[in-house]
């Protein structure tokens, strides 16, 4: 049966060996028959100019009663199929371009789902090494179940195969897999050096739109891949020559590449000349460019000290950020901060602390106290206000520098100390390395004059009650 799927000629011909033989197809047959029809499909002609949705070929093979019933096969008998089964068929089914409402994605979904914890390497390693191609990975990092399933045998079995084929791969999947590995917080060294030497050999031939989300791993992650003495040159002659042609990805793969304390130069010039200012600001997403660009000015003011180029104009600085981070705000019911804020509150009263403080550039801080010589955290009231940067205070109204020479001459007797709670999601997954915007906010936080108290989730997750948590927070300070 499956020489005769492979050898079919035509949609019709998979379709009647399949359901006129019932007897003679098994669970590994459905897989196969799904990915015949898809590459069959591909051959055929595209549907007319100006053809509705389901008016090609692959609508009208959809509509047939033989699919329908090849359809219904799969999902009456998908419970009693092996776990490679479910997995290729789903996979096909994704390749083919099922909608994911259909009856079949969705009764495969969820059979996959209720089987993650039994799926094994080889069940997900199969499908990579007999099927993978550019169609089907785009299928695979596009599909909620992999989404879900971050377990570390699928991400083992894809760094063992990703190198090997990488070279086969389009851009555009393998900047699916960077967002995959950016999502997930896959500090996985195989994958980031590949999708590092990916983007050496053809980084020339993408544009900076795609090159930003195949650089964005590394930041985020905080990692520099083992080709970065070659890589990163060449991102900056890349950048060189098309700095103009996508300002939001530009200043994307500059702030990338900053918070891996790597500081291009010549890079830095073009984007802080007059022209490119001036290309930005007509643009329609002016603002969020203004806010990268602040942040970067930012940085160049506190790391790259010897840089003597162009400046943004302060008249164009904001903040990077107004309040605090939407991730934060949407996994506020799973963070260890209010525990934190309660512990804090009972142990040195709520006008000792500020918390969710937006700091210049545009840092928020968790929790921000004063403390003195004698280690006592002070009320607000009684720290010196040349100290504090009022919130109404506009960025260009005060300079980056003149704020650390004003920290500077107080801590002589007084110490801002800034509570930073790390949870889960701060870190690279299973890793206790802060991701990249993390680290570099902590670094700058710290060349600022501050004091960073961590309170990474580890220890937090052993505190039970508010009494354990006072306990450990006064020895934190």
């Amino acid at each position: 049966m499956k020489r005769l799927i492979e050898r079919s000629r035509s949609v019709g011909e998979v379709l009647r060996w399949v359901t006129q033989n019932p007897g003679k197809v098994s669970a590994s047959h459905y897989p196969i028959a799904l990915h015949k029809l898809g590459q069959l499909l591909q051959q055929q002609p595209g549907p007319p100019a100006g053809a509705g949705v389901g008016r090609g070929p692959a609508g009208q093979v959809l509509e047939q009663p033989e699919f329908h019933a090849l359809c219904q096969a799969i999902v009456s008998g998908c419970a009693k199929f092996d776990n490679f089964s479910i997995v290729n068929c789903l996979y096909a089914a994704a390749a083919l371009g099922l909608p994911g409402e259909s009856p079949l994605v969705r009764v495969l979904e969820d059979e996959s789902r209720s089987r993650l914890g039994r799926f094994n390497q080889k069940d997900v390693s199969m499908v990579f090494s007999s099927e993978a191609n550019n169609k089907a990975l785009e299928a695979i990092f596009s599909s909620q179940l992999f989404y879900e399933n971050r377990q570390e045998r699928f991400i083992r079995s894809m760094a063992e195969w990703l190198p090997r084929k990488a070279e086969n791969l389009t851009p555009y999947t393998m900047a699916l897999i960077a967002k995959y590995v950016a999502r997930h917080r896959l500090r996985e060294p195989r994958l980031l050096d590949t999708i590092a030497n990916f983007l050496l050999k053809r980084g020339e031939q993408l544009d900076s739109k795609v090159i930003q989300k195949l650089v964005f791993p590394f930041s985020r992650m905080n990692y520099r891949p083992s080709n970065h003495g070659e890589l990163f040159p060449k991102l900056e002659a890349i950048l060189e020559q098309k700095a103009g042609s996508s300002p939001l990805a530009t200043v994307n793969i500059l702030m990338s590449m900053f918070q891996l304390s790597h500081f291009p130069q010549t890079v830095l010039h073009q984007v802080f000349s007059p022209a490119f200012i001036t290309n930005v600001m007509s643009s329609p997403y002016a603002l969020i460019v203004r806010r990268y660009l602040s942040l970067l000015d930012a940085a160049v003011e506190l790391e790259f000290r010897e840089y003597s180029g162009p400046r943004l104009d302060p008249r164009y600085r904001v903040l990077m950020f107004e309040h605090a981070l939407t991730a934060d705000e949407a996994n506020r019911k799973y963070s260890y901060k209010g525990l934190v804020a309660e512990a804090l509150r009972q142990l040195v009263g709520e006008e000792c602390y500020r918390q969710d403080e937006v700091l210049p550039p545009g840092y928020c801080t968790d929790f921000l106290l004063w403390i003195n010589r004698s280690g006592t955290v002070l009320p607000l009231s009684r720290v010196p206000a040349a100290s504090k940067a009022p919130p109404a205070m506009s960025p260009a109204a005060m300079s980056l520098r003149s704020s650390v020479l004003a920290l500077t001459s107080d801590l002589q007797d007084f110490a801002p100390v800034v509570l930073s709670v790390n949870d889960k999601w701060h870190y690279c997954q299973n890793s206790d390395i802060l991701v990249g915007s993390r680290a570099m906010r902590d670094r700058h936080l710290r060349l600022l004059g501050y004091c960073l108290v961590q309170l990474p989730y580890t220890e937090l997750e052993k505190v039970s009650g508010i009494e354990e948590a006072k306990h450990y927070l006064r020895q934190k300070l």
